[in-house]
């Protein structure tokens, strides 16, 4: 944490000592400066410039030099200038503040080389070194703490969305369905969805092949018997060890090689392959099928974007209900 500026330090014991009639008032003065330099983050302020609360977060006050230092990093990197500037920045710190503060609720710690990292990150993509980047910044008249600060609170902030994101957001198969759809008018390449439901008649391990035989022809009546997955459902909930797998919907694209052939021959209702595999024989049907544009490329790219948006919106929200119980005082 930094220090009070050791010359300060002795003039305010000097003081103290002179005039013991203002001892109190003096102390007072002594404690309140110290901990607007800590909350400043910067113990080496011009002695003529005043430093004052702008608002107090719970218990964590920010200060007019936090925020006069924000405000020119927005001017740097945003359109915004002065009072605009100046608001947004108080804002963002209040923000920040909440943020970190809940990350420390839960436990969650941002390393210094985790921020150093990020830093480094910035000063690549403008393509200079940290050493330049941040000679740069001070000649802004901006501390690269103040960068610093702000990639620290999104770095936590980031860790405490992911925490309560896995928890809460569940982006299915079915929406990234939907989302392929409604760009069907917009992508000429097209793409088949298959709703695949297997029914596994099983076999155990140490079975004779009497049994195994016994297996084979039960399976044939079943497909004999199948006319469409509602119904082969029915008739294998009436037979003895044969096991309904959940219904899944697949790109052409991501059925397996040795399946999708068969799966395109297949009519809708029908069964598509029949395997032996290492529980029984797998039974493979064709629930439904329909041509539509889009790919497993895009398929993945709608994923992350309906991750993100949701990511995005919780996010939102999860600030809303932080600044909603929080103390935020503007002085």
């Amino acid at each position: 944490m930094p220090k009070p500026d050791t010359r300060k330090t002795n003039l305010f014991r000097r003081g103290h000592a002179r005039q013991r009639s203002e001892k109190m008032n003096l102390m007072h003065w002594f404690r309140l400066t110290f901990l607007l330099l800590v909350f400043a983050g910067f113990a080496g302020a011009p002695a003529h410039s005043a430093t004052k609360i702008e608002v107090i977060v719970n218990d964590k006050a920010i200060t007019n030099y936090d925020v006069d230092q924000r405000a020119k990093l927005i001017r740097l990197t945003s359109r915004r200038s002065g009072s605009a500037a100046r608001k947004a920045a108080l804002e963002e710190l209040v923000d920040e503040t909440l943020q970190l503060q809940e990350a420390n609720r839960l436990n969650i710690s941002v390393s210094q080389s985790q921020v150093d990292s990020a830093f480094a990150d910035i000063a690549r993509n403008v393509k200079l070194s940290t050493d330049r980047l941040s000679a740069a910044l001070r000649q802004q008249g901006v501390s690269p703490n103040t960068l610093k600060d702000r990639l620290r609170a999104q770095i936590a902030w980031g860790e405490a969305v992911r925490l309560r994101f896995r928890a809460e957001v569940n982006i299915s198969d079915a929406d990234i369905i939907a989302a392929l759809r409604e760009q069907e008018s917009k992508n000429t390449n097209k793409s088949v969805e298959y709703s695949l439901q297997q029914f596994v008649f099983v076999i155990p391990s140490k079975a004779s092949n009497s049994f195994k035989a016994q297996r084979k022809r039960e399976v044939d009546q079943f497909r004999s018997r199948f006319t469409s997955c509602d119904e082969a459902k029915r008739i294998a909930d009436g037979l003895k060890e044969v096991v309904t797998m959940p219904a899944r919907r697949l790109l052409e694209s991501e059925i397996p090689p040795n399946l999708r052939e068969k799966a395109k021959q297949a009519s809708v209702g029908r069964v598509a392959d029949v395997n032996l595999g290492e529980k029984g024989y797998e039974v493979t049907a064709i629930c439904d099928k329909r041509e539509f544009s889009g790919s497993a490329d895009a398929r993945a790219a709608l994923e992350v974007e309906l991750r993100a948006k949701e990511g995005e919106q919780l996010s939102r929200q999860y600030l809303r209900d932080l600044r909603r119980r929080a103390l935020i005082d503007y002085r």
